[in-house]
């Protein structure tokens, strides 16, 4: 299939006429998912979806169309159309395309054990999930939700300014969320895994996880307002970075919705935090070896020794900044214009674990999970105020579990509070990853 969206990627950028630049974005994505319920297979869904999505910019003005008709006729009438909206659009100095540049292969994000796993496969594991989180706890009542799920997609890219590429990837995943029940009161946990294949994939430390995550919450009562050190999960620290990376996007900077946009050069976190953004670690869910526009993907050093160094760019916003991609041009599918988006962002990981940040803070709160991120966290702003439950710890051990509490600070304040990054991190299905954090002081408040 890659060889065929590279014919008619190719195809389309050669159509370009005089002073216009042609762009051809194809991709072909099969996903399933198997959901497990008592035993049973609640749900099992398998989609294709293959297009291609063509711009056309000519003289500061851009036109876009896309297609699920790869016929000679579908291909012909995609590009017309692209020709027709660039008629009504407005000029903007960054409709233009990429240069051409070479871009080096990304060896791991593609295994070919997955691409031909059996659906009978995938149903087994989504079933064995369910029964060993059952068995996981006898607290454990029963499993909210358990899960597989699975992508193989295709990309190829041409345009007539002389970019050339494609790729294959995979990705598979699996999830159980357990719910525990003691005394009248039910508490859950969720637990999760990602990997390039599903051989790769292991339903027992889920299980584990989701159960002992629901164990541990039971019990739980409102805690009293307290100002502690915070040491955030590695499952609650991509809800908090999330926010932070919508202000990185230079996209956002340049609409003036970012609590960053005039603080390049600063200082906005602790010393010594790294945030970085590397869209060729394989290990993460984001790596490619280019982005939605061709351009190589790379290494970028976000915030270094707590210093701002740059924003995240596509071609548009670097063109309108005067500047360079960075090489995050991202698409939703073959059915949308680039964005702007990380590929594997993180905070570079430091030497203790969860375990070791608990037993430096002393006592605090470990935060397992946050609520209301959506409307409580404000990227422009700045503001910070979720719910939170988890567990007090007391000489580095955990203590007894608390619930419907709020935490509520400025993100710089947060971002600068950071003590340690724990040696936690991991990516699973995000393009976030998630390290345990230390945060000297926050305010807990409760009853």
């Amino acid at each position: 299939m890659t060889v065929e969206l590279e014919r008619v990627v190719e195809r389309l950028a050669g159509e370009a006429q005089g002073d216009e630049g042609v762009e051809a974005y194809a991709e072909q994505v099969t996903e399933t998912s198997v959901s497990a319920y008592q035993g049973e297979v609640e749900r099992l869904t398998s989609a294709s979806s293959n297009g291609v999505g063509v711009r056309v910019v000519r003289a500061g003005r851009l036109g876009y169309a896309y297609t699920a008709d790869l016929s000679d006729r579908g291909l012909r009438e995609c590009l017309d159309d692209a020709r027709a909206n660039l008629e009504v659009s407005g000029e903007d100095p960054g409709n233009v395309l990429p240069g051409a540049d070479t871009y080096e292969r990304l060896d791991g994000i593609f295994d070919v054990r997955h691409a031909e796993t059996t659906p009978e496969r995938k149903v087994a594991l989504a079933l064995d999930l369910e029964a060993r989180t059952r068995a996981a706890d006898p607290r454990v009542s029963q499993v909210e939700s358990a899960g597989y799920g699975d992508a193989v997609g295709q990309v190829a890219i041409a345009s007539s300014t002389g970019v050339l590429g494609s790729y294959a990837v995979t990705h598979a995943y699996c999830y159980s969320v357990a719910l525990a029940t003691e005394d009248g009161q039910s508490q859950v946990g969720y637990g999760v895994d990602a990997k390039r294949a599903l051989d790769d994939l292991d339903p027992g430390p889920v299980a584990e996880e989701a159960a002992r995550r629901a164990v541990r919450m039971l019990g739980a009562v409102k805690p009293p307002t307290r100002t502690v050190p915070i040491v955030f999960d590695r499952q609650v620290a991509p809800s908090l970075l999330g926010v932070l990376m919508s202000g990185l996007s230079a996209e956002q900077v340049q609409k003036q919705r970012s609590l960053f946009a005039d603080k390049l050069g600063e200082r906005v976190g602790a010393p010594g935090l790294q945030l970085i953004d590397d869209g060729r670690l394989v290990d993460g869910p984001g790596a490619a070896p280019f982005d939605g526009e061709g351009v190589p993907t790379r290494r970028t050093v976000l915030i270094d020794d707590g210093v701002l160094r740059c924003f995240l760019h596509n071609t548009a916003t670097a063109a309108r900044g005067k500047t360079t991609s960075t090489g995050n041009a991202r698409r939703g599918s073959f059915k949308s214009t680039p964005g702007v988006a990380p590929h594997n962002v993180y905070l570079a990981p430091g030497d203790a674990d969860q375990a070791g940040l608990l037993a430096r803070a002393g006592e605090g709160l470990l935060v397992q999970d946050v609520s209301g991120v959506h409307s409580g966290a404000n990227p422009v702003t700045g503001d910070f105020s979720v719910g939170v439950s988890g567990l007090w710890f007391r000489d580095g051990e955990l203590a007894e579990p608390v619930r419907e509490a709020t935490v509520a600070a400025h993100l710089l304040e947060i971002l600068k509070g950071i003590v340690a990054v724990g040696s936690d991190l991991r990516f699973t299905t995000g393009s976030i990853g998630g390290a345990s954090l230390l945060v000297g002081q926050m305010t807990v408040a409760g009853a």
